[in-house]
């Protein structure tokens, strides 16, 4: 079912109905005709396959499908915000966004070049603001623009939330689950969380996107991930962000097999300082650590010759070098089971990370999303 192919004057009717209880209390609310708003409700019941009100003596009582998805309704349009916007008009700036120009949007968006103008010349007028300027030769989105087409994709999110749970009610488990992942999370849990769970859904496409905190937190918040796993930020205050722990990750110091501390007893923070470390640029939970395990010796941190956050590059840099790095065995666990690389010791002092989940503050898991995070915690001992 594609809930962003219907009206959203249909969709809010059906929020109507469910609040008041009747249609004709309904159409006045929302300055429709009954018969409109009877046509609003036969439209969204065959779009999703299930039937949204019992029609009895005294009004309208509400479904299980209506009780899922009226919820969803009334997140997407508050996000909207406007009831002058069409879902057209929301439709055409996620197109523009995502494609960045007028050309590409079009064509991904299935309408002429002249229709997706027209979509976004009116949808300025609606929310009476310019959404779109020229830059150079091409466009960008105005500083109102980047908050509307935020909005309208956490709008999407929900309706597609929405799709999701009522497929379930149909008997039916599809949809897709996309999750971004962070370096850690690749090597043991997130791997064995996935596995798991499509043993028990297997009709349900799991997506990762790979990347850092900073190219990952965005995309959570506008709806395109559903939830971020990895290394924890400290807590900001008033954040639009949720994180939740899974694990305590304890980092060790990592090198080459016949590295000259290998196997070396009682390696100090200022025999660590001799050679050269690949470590994550700074302001990353792992740098962090690394500068607080040389800061809690009173020993000043040596340089780092190549900042790196691929596992795949460090390894590589270690078996050619005599560089040292700070990682989860976790994150190398196949090399040092090839005696490729091996463990130099543990950190001089108690340095640990955590591990967890980052969500959209009054994010609103469906079942499936809720059974992943379920995994999750299986996957972390929990």
């Amino acid at each position: 079912m594609d809930l962003l192919a219907l009206n959203l004057r249909h969709l809010r009717a059906v929020t109507q109905v469910a609040a008041l209880g009747r249609i004709g209390a309904a159409a006045q609310s929302i300055n429709l005709s009954q018969p409109a708003v009877t046509q609003a409700l036969t439209k969204v019941e065959a779009a999703v396959g299930l039937s949204l009100f019992e029609r009895r003596p005294d009004g309208m009582a509400g479904t299980a499908a209506a009780d899922l998805l009226v919820p969803r309704i009334e997140a997407a349009l508050h996000h909207i915000g406007n009831p002058r916007v069409t879902m057209s008009q929301m439709r055409a700036l996620i197109a523009l966004a995502d494609a960045g120009s007028y050309v590409d949007g079009a064509r991904n968006g299935g309408v002429t070049q002249p229709s997706l103008h027209r979509a976004i010349g009116d949808l300025s007028l609606a929310v009476g603001r310019p959404l779109v300027e020229r830059r150079g030769r091409g466009i960008g989105l105005t500083a109102a623009g980047r908050r509307t087409v935020r909005a309208f994709r956490l709008a999407r999110a929900e309706l597609v939330a929405a799709a999701s749970e009522l497929a379930v009610l149909n008997g039916r488990e599809t949809g897709r689950i996309t999750i971004g992942a962070m370096p850690l999370s690749r090597a043991r849990l997130l791997p064995a969380a996935a596995t798991a769970f499509h043993r028990s859904h297997p009709q349900v496409e799991v997506r990762i996107v790979e990347g850092s905190h900073a190219e990952l937190i965005e995309p959570l918040r506008d709806g395109e991930i559903d939830l971020l796993i990895g290394a924890l930020r400290a807590p900001v205050a008033g954040s639009d962000i949720d994180q939740r722990p899974l694990l305590v990750d304890r980092p060790v110091i990592i090198g080459r097999v016949g590295h000259p501390l290998a196997g070396r007893a009682g390696v100090t923070a200022d025999v660590l300082a001799e050679f050269d470390w690949t470590i994550a640029a700074p302001g990353t939970p792992l740098r962090t650590l690394w500068q607080r395990m040389f800061d809690a010796a009173g020993v000043a941190a040596p340089p780092v010759p190549i900042e790196c956050g691929s596992v795949i590059t460090i390894r590589q840099i270690l078996l050619d070098s005599d560089f040292l790095t700070l990682l989860s065995p976790d994150q190398v666990a196949a090399e040092l089971a090839a005696g490729w690389l091996v463990k130099i010791s543990d950190t001089p002092g108690e340095l640990a990370r955590t591990i967890g989940v980052t969500t959209r503050a009054g994010w609103r898991p469906t079942a499936l999303q809720s059974a992943f995070l379920a995994a999750l915690d299986a996957a972390a001992g929990k």
